[in-house]
């Protein structure tokens, strides 16, 4: 089940952003201890803010996607294998946000930020995946006009309608009273 098309695009452009900030912070951290480490850390500063903020945006998406894309696909039995990688995969992101933001052991924030990183670069292959099966088992819901279809004055070909109706018949002892 597609998604709709102001959803779809929000989503990409949410998670397109999500990724490049992500990226961007974990370049900037790892050239923090280099010669223009200032530069480098207000970098990384300002990319984990945005990342932040984005994020509230992306988690309002991911609910919008429950009723509208999640569960008509689940309960119609789509693509539910990349479906469900999808939902576990953002669970696991959502986790481990939290788990960053709250993690009071270092041990603990180091574990959860590793899972958050890994998962977050994994994730734009994942949506791929998704899209690609999801398209492979689900077509468009209407072909493409064949030639001569869709034109004012073009032809149409008769159509045999009559198997769809049937006779009914009422037995002697159920007339009216």
């Amino acid at each position: 089940m597609r998604l709709d098309p102001g959803l779809r695009s929000w989503s990409y452009a949410a998670f397109a952003a999500l990724f490049v900030t992500g990226a961007m912070w974990l370049v900037a951290d790892q050239l923090k201890a280099s010669e223009n480490e200032e530069l480098w850390q207000e970098i990384a500063a300002n990319m984990l803010m945005l990342h932040g903020m984005i994020a509230m945006v992306a988690l309002v998406l991911l609910g919008a996607m429950i009723p509208v894309h999640i569960g008509r696909s689940w309960r119609a039995g789509k693509n539910r294998i990349s479906g469900a990688v999808m939902v576990a995969a953002n669970m696991a992101l959502v986790a481990t946000a939290c788990g960053l933001y709250y993690a009071g052991s270092d041990l603990l924030r180091t574990f959860v930020a590793d899972v958050h990183i890994a998962v977050g670069l994994a994730l734009p292959a994942l949506v791929v995946t998704h899209i690609v099966l999801g398209r492979r088992t689900n077509p468009l819901p209407h072909p493409p006009p064949q030639a001569g279809e869709g034109r004012v004055g073009a032809r149409s070909t008769p159509v045999e309608i009559s198997a769809a109706f049937r006779t009914v018949t009422f037995s002697g002892d159920r007339g009216s009273r």
